[in-house]
């Protein structure tokens, strides 16, 4: 099934893939450990991991992803490698999110638009934060307008203040911005469940119970899945979904069939195993693949690599979920 959506450039419409509620993960991108060049091998085998395990959908290039640290050209092999693999596994529906941010309109919708070609299907997009001290809000909502009036894919707003100078949009903000017709979603991972729930009433955000208009209020961490839930929302993009993707899933299930307190009592465990992984960051996430999947390695520098001792401790913090995933 795809829907189609106007470009906002051209007049044309272009087929794309639904959004489903559910588990989205912002997937790992992968290194050579000697030359730091992209591992496109294993950024397949990564994808198609997290499909089989029920996800969603996957964002690719996003703050797990590395987005800082990659060229143009490598955001979209990323993409053209994520699509390549999901495809072939027979996850042709599962849709791409692509992180699309540059520090210009122009060169943000030159990005979507070689990640459109490549096989994304939505895109994840911060407010512009080089220039803080001239960046207001009217700065910022006429960014998100012009982008979203050139783009040739849909995009969701990603309020995310810990990666842009603070900048932290309010609720009145998303609420203006989402009466674009081609900005469908915002991600909050400022962990404002208050400010998630405010946006999901107002846009009539789709639920797994109702499916609204469509626009989706993303949570932003797994270890407030069922918060997210109660709040009103559609699904979340957390990096924990990379290393206990079937856990967040069953959170997610449990919760919209009316299992509350299963869900309640799994999400518990969920966030207990979650913070080992938000406090060792992207080197902590892919050792913690490695130590239990085999493959993951090391962030580009300057990231650091950690030592076997750290390794070994967030392995340990997370034997309990972990051992709930091997279950599922």
């Amino acid at each position: 099934m795809t829907v189609t959506n106007g470009d906002g450039s051209n007049g044309h419409t272009t087929a794309r893939r639904p959004l489903p509620c559910g588990i989205y993960a912002p997937t790992m991108t992968f290194f050579d450990a000697q030359t730091e060049e992209l591992d496109i091998p294993t950024i397949k085998q990564h994808a198609v991991r997290l499909a089989e395990a029920g996800l969603a959908g996957l964002t690719v290039m996003g703050s797990n992803g590395e987005a800082v640290h990659c060229s143009r050209e490598e955001k979209v092999a990323a993409v053209r490698a994520t699509r390549e693999a999901l495809d072939e596994a027979g996850f042709t529906q599962t849709p791409i999110m692509v992180g699309a941010t540059e520090g210009s309109v122009k060169g943000t919708v030159e990005l979507v638009k070689g990640s459109a070609k490549a096989g994304a299907d939505y895109v994840l997009l911060l407010p512009p934060s080089y220039y803080r001290a001239q960046t207001d809000e009217e700065t910022i909502e006429a960014y998100f307008v012009a982008v979203a009036d050139a783009s040739p894919l849909p995009l969701i707003l990603y309020n995310y203040p810990g990666a842009v100078s603070g900048i932290d949009m309010d609720s009145d903000l998303l609420i203006r911005l989402a009466q674009h017709p081609n900005i469908v979603g915002t991600k909050f991972t400022c962990g404002n469940t208050g400010k998630l729930t405010r946006v999901a009433l107002a846009v009539e955000a789709k639920t797994p119970k109702s499916e609204g208009s469509g626009y989706m209020a993303f949570g932003g961490m797994c270890d407030f899945t069922v918060q997210t839930l109660v709040s009103g929302g559609s699904g979340i993009i957390a990096g924990g979904a990379n290393v206990m993707p079937k856990v967040c899933v069953k959170v997610w299930n449990l919760y919209a069939e009316g299992k509350t307190e299963e869900a309640i009592a799994l999400q518990k465990v969920l966030s207990r195993g979650d913070w080992f992984l938000t406090k060792a960051a992207i080197a902590g996430t892919k050792q913690a693949i490695q130590s239990y999947y085999g493959y993951g390695g090391y962030p580009r520098r300057p990231l650091k690599r950690l030592d076997e001792a750290k390794v070994a401790s967030i392995a340990a913090g997370i034997k309990e979920v972990m051992e709930v995933e091997k279950k599922l």
